[in-house]
Formats: structure tokens, C-alpha cells, sequence
């Protein structure tokens, strides 16, 4: 093949050149090149300043380059490469397995060996050797951490709530690969079966719950719920993956029922408010009816104390006019009725009455008592 593609390159250049103006003889009209030389005189010199036999102008022939080489490297050869010329093809296959043989494992990877589609070991990150092509490596990404956004679509993330109510709840699931192994052989499509196992585990939890508790005050527990389910799950499939944290989006109800939602909210919202004004009011009488509570305690207390003493004065006092009178029982006596109406006569107002035969009836006398605020008052 390399002779006959030589020869018809050879005579189509030699059919070309004569048909050249400058390529003809002077019998043919003419001996001159295009700027006036005679190119005879200059056939006989190749591109590279060198004569070529045959008298053309033309580069080497790239397959006589080509078999100049191969000649060389067979002479190179032991015995002129007659009994080793198999050893040529022998290397270029061996640098062609070799060459797809070499892996380069990332510090954020892990090498799976296969071999022959099968698992055979795990390798470490670095420059790694599979023989090609009975073995190749699996480079699963374990040091990255991936993400799932799940709900951004309206009909996607709409679920039913425990209280019969429809709200759509987004959220993004991030995870990891832990174990290179199980993540690629025990299931098929991972990232989508991780995605059915989420949603399947939010509308679980979210179904055991109210709406309001949804959009409201049990997120973090939702999240918490949901990660707990979903690993469980991907545990029992062995699959490989950690999951490392739930972000809840926001969970809003349907825009067809979101007024109605947003009234039950308002409703709420004023229930709680006057539930803290009734108990602030429930505070505040409570408060004031444990003051007065003390107040009346302290109150008794010292009305019971003055009592007493009041008590414990009056049985001293009486004690010590009975010795008085069992010493002198007249003298007390009238010790006694003389204090007492001294007592009595002076709270009251008093009439003296002269009797007897020679008396004068009612006897007129100065009224005191009566005098005596009218001039401290003056």
C-alpha cells in the first residue's frame, strides 16, 4: 500500500508541475518562471537547500519518513528486528494499559474498585492502580456535602395536615455519602430514592400534625421528626448516606384558602391576647386581695395583742384592789364607789335637787364643764 500510494502521489505531482507554465520546455511557449527565472535551473534543489533525485522541488514523502523510522528502530533491534519485531506492538499495548490503568483519587474521594463489574476493594485518595480493563475505579464524592430542594413546586410540596387542612411546606435535605460501597451498589438511582424517602417522611409527620402547629410554633420538631424517619430508612436500605441536616422553607397554606388562614391567624392571635389580659387582670385582684389579706392579718394581730394586754392590765388592776380590800374592805368599798361615780357623773349632765322639808328644790349652780370649752376656745 505504501508503494502505490507513493507512485500515484508521484505522478499526480508530475502531471501537475508539467502542466505549470513554469514547469515547460522552451519549445512549449516559453522557459520562464513567474518572475523570470528559469526554474530548471533550480529543479534540482529541494526546499531545504538540498538536491532530491528525480529532479523535483517537492518535501520528503511523510511515508518515506515514516518507513526511514521504522527501518531505523528495526535496526536498532537486536538481530535487525527480525525475531523482536513483535516487541513493538508488545509495548505500545502495554503503555496503552498502563496509561488507562492510572487513577487519580481527590482528597474529598473515595476509590471503589470494580472488577470485572464487581466490588474488589476500597482505596484511599491518591494515585491509584486498576488494571485496565479487567478493573476500573468509582470516585464517589464522601467529603462533599450535597443538597435536595424539595416542595419548590406548588403541587410538590402540598400536604395534608392532621386537621384536615392543605399547606405547602418546601424544605432542603442535605446529605453525605458514608459508605462508597453501599451508596453504589445497593441502590440504583440515589439521589432520587433519598428525595421519595423525605417527602415520604415530611407528609407522615406533617399528617400527625395541625396546620397552625405547622406554619407556626413546631418547626424545629418537624425537622427533627423527618431526619430521624428518613435515616432510619436509608439505614434499613443500607445505603450509604448520612443525613445531616433539614432546613424547613416557608410553609405557607394554598393561595385559594390563604384570606381564610390568615383570619383563623388574626383569631388567634386575639385569642392569646385576651387570654393575657385576663391574666394580667386575674394578676392584678389577686394581688390586691393578698394585700388586704395581710392587711386584715396584721390588723388582728395587733388588735388580739392590745386585746391581751388590754386583758392582762384589767386582771393586774383588779388583783391588786382585791388585796386592797380584803386589808380594808370598807375603806375600798367606798374607795371603789366613789371612783365609780366619779366616773359616771362626769360623762352625763347633772341636776342638784335640795330635798328633805327645809330644802329649796332644784339648787342653781355654775355649768362648768360647759364654760370651759367655750373660753379655750377663745
Amino acid at each position: 500500500m505504501d508503494f502505490w500510494r507513493r507512485d500515484a502521489y508521484m505522478a499526480g505531482n508530475a502531471g501537475v508541475n508539467r502542466a505549470m507554465p513554469w514547469n515547460r520546455d522552451d519549445n512549449d511557449g516559453g522557459g520562464q518562471g513567474p518572475w523570470g527565472q528559469n526554474p530548471r535551473n533550480q529543479r534540482n534543489q529541494n526546499n531545504w537547500g538540498g538536491n532530491r533525485g528525480g529532479g523535483s522541488n517537492l518535501p520528503p514523502d511523510l511515508d518515506e519518513l515514516l518507513k526511514r523510522g521504522r527501518d531505523s528502530f528495526k535496526n536498532a533491534l537486536p538481530g535487525g528486528g527480525g525475531r523482536f519485531s513483535w516487541l513493538l506492538p508488545l509495548g505500545l499495548v502495554v503503555l496503552f494499559v498502563a496509561y488507562n490503568s492510572v487513577y487519580q483519587v481527590q482528597p474529598d474521594e473515595k476509590g471503589v474498585v470494580l472488577r470485572l463489574g464487581a466490588y474488589a476493594r476500597t482505596v484511599d485518595p491518591g494515585l491509584q492502580f486498576a488494571i485496565w480493563p479487567i478493573e476500573r475505579i468509582e470516585k464517589p464524592r464522601v467529603g462533599t456535602v450535597r443538597q435536595i430542594n424539595i416542595g419548590g413546586e406548588q403541587s410538590e410540596g402540598q400536604m395534608l395536615t392532621g386537621d384536615r387542612n392543605i399547606i405547602n411546606v418546601p424544605f432542603t435535605l442535605q446529605w453525605r455519602i458514608s459508605n462508597p460501597k453501599d451508596f453504589l451498589f445497593n441502590i440504583a438511582d440515589q439521589e432520587r430514592t433519598i428525595k421519595a424517602l423525605a417527602q415520604s417522611a415530611m407528609r407522615e409527620v406533617v399528617a400527625q400534625n395541625s396546620a397552625q402547629a405547622v406554619l407556626t410554633t413546631k418547626k424545629s420538631e418537624i425537622a427533627a421528626q423527618v431526619v430521624s424517619i428518613t435515616q432510619d430508612h436509608l439505614n434499613d436500605y443500607e445505603a450509604g448516606v448520612t443525613i445531616t441536616a433539614l432546613n424547613l422553607g416557608e410553609t405557607q397554606p394554598p393561595p385559594e384558602v390563604a384570606d381564610a388562614f390568615a383570619d383563623v391567624v388574626r383569631a388567634g392571635q386575639d385569642r392569646k391576647r385576651l387570654e393575657n389580659e385576663a391574666q394580667q387582670y386575674r394578676n392584678q385582684k389577686n394581688q390586691q386581695a393578698e394585700g388586704e389579706v395581710g392587711r386584715l392579718i396584721e390588723e388582728a394581730t395587733g388588735y388580739k395583742a392590745q386585746a391581751i394586754a388590754e386583758a392582762q392590765g384589767e386582771a393586774a388592776r383588779f388583783l391588786s384592789v382585791y388585796e386592797q380590800y380584803k386589808n380594808a374592805k370598807d375603806v375600798t368599798r367606798q374607795r371603789l364607789f366613789l371612783e365609780t361615780m366619779e366616773h359616771v357623773l362626769t360623762q352625763s349632765n347633772k341636776i342638784v335637787i335640795e330635798g328633805g322639808p327645809g330644802g329649796s328644790g332644784v339648787v342653781p349652780y355654775l355649768p362648768l364643764p360647759q364654760i370651759q370649752p367655750k373660753s379655750s376656745g377663745n
